[in-house]
């Protein structure tokens, strides 16, 4: 029996099997068409022998990027020693190893109170978790949410997620969700900028305290400390401040979605500590299973009023990720990955930011760490009163056309799809991001000269 499938078969033809069998839902292949032969560290080959530096990695999930030792080891000692491979919610050395881990690295004034519960493999189902958990514990049924937040695709998720297009043709979404605005410095809702968040955190309590508001005391409020889908736009540490004080004064649960955020991609453990808050309410996702399928929420203990059965998944014990998640979290710890995401990522937002001066269509440059934005517009158009012009998502997607053409390949989001958002491993090193940088420079100059008038 072959091991595996038959290398030989090039990109077009396994592309073109791609396009006949699966499902029209699929969406990274339309803009980078690649059929992936092997992967090492930030390194991809497709089919054809090309090589790219993955700036995608996983959506996230990659903080070690591809195949990275210390995955493989904790792997094979798994299958070595015939640990089970899928245990439901029983126990195993592993699992509680991986909790101690996981506790291990969460503030200790957090750890303390926390409980853990594990879900499907996705943090869609980590959310779903988290909403059904709130209302359980407060008895309440309604959600503040934000605009421009993503927190998964499943029905519940969707519902708090500030993106539209999905939801045009699904009815009946779950009721009783408020979207706020959020913290948007280059496209602030309130057109005045910078200050912009703290109308937001104003309209917040009010909204709370106001007996007229129209909008019941709610069960929680998710946010994302920075928002991924959303354009990698991150929220002012001050605004984070208000609204850990505004739910705690009301004793209103915080969710923090830190499914992309977490586990150092933002220059610290988790993104929260930016701020020095702490949530009621924690999701992981992506990478606190070290490659694999792994998902939990972890939460203050006061609020574990669910009773037996109230969250399930046939996947929830999936031994290899938790694994593969503890090995690695283990590495990012003792390789100070954290502190290299939040150095690297000042670097290269230093060079981007001067790299806007050379160019036409770079109208913001942001993030924290290794979760870095790039908004591109139209600078032929007028500026809004604060100076901000028009997104320009079709010179986006130009751009990221470009880029994998020469070997990078990064991910577009934000409002219009006008954001080039950067999330490489965390083992990125100096030289490969100044790869990158040439290679977008180049790429940003090829697509303006097609595009830009």
């Amino acid at each position: 029996m072959s091991t595996l499938i038959k290398q030989s078969i090039s990109n077009e033809t396994l592309l073109s099997m791609q396009n006949i069998r699966e499902s029209n839902a699929r969406s990274y292949p339309r803009r980078l068409p690649i059929a992936i032969k092997k992967a090492k560290g930030v390194v991809i080959t497709d089919m054809d022998g090309k090589e790219y530096i993955d700036c995608l990695a996983g959506a996230g999930t990659l903080a070690l990027g591809h195949n990275h030792a210390v995955v493989h080891e904790a792997i094979q000692e798994v299958l070595m020693n015939n640990i089970p491979l899928h245990t439901l919610d029983f126990t195993t050395p592993v699992k509680e190893a991986f909790i101690d881990e996981v506790f291990a690295i969460l503030p200790e004034s957090f750890a303390r109170k926390a409980k853990i519960q594990f879900c499907g493999p996705t943090g869609g189902d980590a959310i779903e978790a988290a909403l059904k958990l709130v209302k359980t514990a407060t008895g309440n049924r309604t959600i503040f949410s934000f605009q421009g937040g993503y927190h998964g695709s499943t029905h519940g998720a969707l519902s708090i997620s500030g993106t539209t297009s999905p939801k045009k043709h699904i009815h009946a979404l779950v009721p009783d969700t408020h979207f706020f605005p959020y913290p948007y410095e280059y496209r602030c809702p309130f057109g005045i900028g910078e200050k912009g968040h703290e109308f937001i955190s104003t309209y917040i309590e009010n909204t709370l305290d106001d007996p007229e508001s129209g909008i019941v005391t709610p069960a929680g409020i998710v946010v994302e400390i920075v928002q991924g889908e959303g354009g990698s736009v991150p929220a002012p540490v001050e605004w984070l401040k208000q609204l850990r004080r505004i739910t705690k004064e009301r004793n209103i649960p915080l969710i923090i979605d830190e499914v992309q955020t977490g586990i150092g991609r933002t220059g610290k453990m988790f993104a929260f500590e930016h701020a020095d808050i702490e949530p009621d309410v924690l999701v992981l996702s992506k990478a606190i299973g070290g490659s694999l399928p792994l998902s939990v929420v972890i939460y203050d203990k006061r609020l574990d009023k669910w009773e037996a059965g109230a969250h399930i998944g046939t996947f929830r014990g999936n031994q290899l990720a938790m694994a593969t998640g503890r090995a690695t979290l283990q590495f990012i710890k003792e390789h100070h990955l954290p502190e290299h995401a939040h150095k690297l990522g000042q670097y290269t937002q230093t060079q981007l930011k001067n790299l806007q001066q050379r160019v036409k269509s770079i109208g913001h440059v942001r993030g924290r760490g290794l979760m870095l934005g790039i908004e591109i517009v139209d600078k032929t158009k007028t500026p809004n009163s604060i100076g901000s012009y028009p997104a320009d998502g079709e010179l986006a997607r130009a751009i990221q056309k470009e880029c994998f053409d020469r070997g990078v390949i990064l991910e577009v989001g934000g409002r219009h799809g006008a954001v080039i958002r950067l999330l490489p491993p965390l083992i990125v090193t100096k030289q490969q991001i100044d790869e990158v940088l040439a290679c977008f420079e180049d790429a940003i100059k090829a697509a303006e000269k097609k595009w830009v008038k």
